[in-house]
């Protein structure tokens, strides 16, 4: 593996300060600064019918900007009683322009409480100089709480009651090291740093 694959700076392709957080809780604690994507580069639609197929042109889109090793992911939540919806289109679901609040208050119309839920995330890392690409998937299984609960978290947190911790919190109920140790985004960050630090 390259020097260049294994640069201790990654460019960020998100404009959701959420996951900017997030993403630098998992990375930093093993020496890698998260960078916030320079606001005047424009990324392509979301227009693929997979989350890798959405996160990999991000992730090219930071990198050819920056000319700097970046990473980008897609996420979302699939429902088994709406046949794995709204999977990649769950920051869209109650419209193009939905809000977070909005989308949820649509789930909760639409899904049974105690439905299996699962978190995805497709996390594409991109090195330009390298010419490496990759796509670290992660996961989260869950189900359907009777209501939303906790004030932490974001999207659709509230109403997600993760498998994981064997007690009936939500995803927003967590701390941060708790969510971190079993959330979809974590559990591809891991799966990237494992990589990255055979």
């Amino acid at each position: 593996m390259t020097q260049d694959s294994r640069a201790s700076t990654l460019i960020l392709g998100t404009r959701n300060p959420h996951k900017v957080r997030e993403m630098a809780r998992l990375l930093e604690p093993a020496g890698i600064v998260v960078l916030s994507i320079p606001a005047e580069v424009e990324f392509p639609p979301e227009v693929g019918s997979t989350f890798s197929e959405n996160a990999l042109p991000k992730a090219q889109a930071a990198a050819a900007a920056t000319g700097q090793p970046s990473i980008a992911d897609d996420s979302g939540i699939e429902s088994a009683a709406l046949g794995g919806a709204p999977g990649v289109r769950s920051a869209r679901y109650a419209g193009p322009r939905a809000t977070d609040q909005e989308n949820l208050e649509l789930f909760i119309r639409e899904v049974p409480v105690g439905d299996g839920l699962r978190y995805v995330c497709a996390l594409a890392y991109v090195d330009p100089k390298a010419g490496i690409e990759r796509i670290f998937c992660g996961y989260c299984e869950g189900r359907m709480a009777p209501g939303p609960r906790g004030s932490g978290g974001f999207g659709y947190d509230p109403v997600f009651i993760p498998q994981a911790t064997g007690d009936t919190r939500t995803m927003a109920e967590l701390s941060d090291e708790e969510k971190d140790s079993l959330s979809h985004r974590g559990d591809a960050a891991r799966n990237f740093l494992s990589w990255r630090s055979p």
